[in-house]
């Protein structure tokens, strides 16, 4: 591909766009007023856009390699933060996808410079799960395993945030976390599995994070 066909290609979406509605990008131009953040992976062949087929300004995008959100990383909390407080947004997901090149770089044993503490996050991931994972001897089901559990992982470290459980205790916000199936196209929801970890005051997960 040519990047010089980009602004070929940008003539004619505008031209589509203003055939369908003459005044698409007066609307776009308005404040946005999105109802969902979608944290995924950077990966070129995942598109929120695409895989939701939502319009612009319907969803606020955080992306990264493996869709993480580590602690002390203040890019994903900034991101999150905006979205609950200025945005009031309705719904956060967090969605991995198979085939991720993220988690199977972390599963190799090398020295990937700069990569490795972003990847440390993912092994810390196996290591929390090392018997689950360990005991399946297909690797590429062992990889499609921990795309799952970084996923839910993840949701936990969104749940973290106080302003996210004091928004999802007003019921003013939903948590999800989403399997995207690279090989046929379809979502995979692992939420209720998630929440109910979370929501379980027995559990280990709530006990040592829930704020209230």
């Amino acid at each position: 591909m040519s990047i010089n066909h980009i602004f070929d290609n940008n003539k004619e979406w505008i031209n589509k766009k203003l055939s369908i509605d003459k005044d698409y990008f007066k609307k776009l131009a308005q404040d946005q007023t999105p109802e969902i953040l979608y944290i995924g992976c950077s990966d070129s062949r995942v598109s929120a856009g695409d895989l939701m087929e939502v319009e612009p300004g319907t969803v606020f995008v955080h992306r990264n390699i493996a869709n993480l959100v580590p602690n002390t990383d203040m890019n994903s909390k900034s991101v999150i933060d905006y979205a609950v407080t200025h945005l009031d947004i309705k719904h956060i997901v967090v969605c991995g996808h198979y085939k991720c090149g993220g988690i199977k770089a972390a599963m190799e044993k090398e020295n990937l410079g700069v990569l490795n503490p972003w990847l440390g996050n993912i092994r810390d991931v196996y290591r929390l799960h090392f018997d689950e994972l360990e005991a399946l001897t297909d690797l590429e089901q062992r990889y499609d395993r921990l795309v799952e559990l970084n996923v839910a992982e993840q949701c936990i470290n969104v749940l973290k945030i106080p302003t996210v459980q004091e928004a999802i205790i007003k019921k003013k916000l939903q948590m999800h976390g989403w399997v995207f199936d690279i090989k046929t196209g379809q979502l995979i929801d692992l939420t209720l599995d998630i929440m109910n970890e979370f929501s379980n005051s027995h559990s280990k997960v709530s006990s040592i994070y829930r704020i209230k």
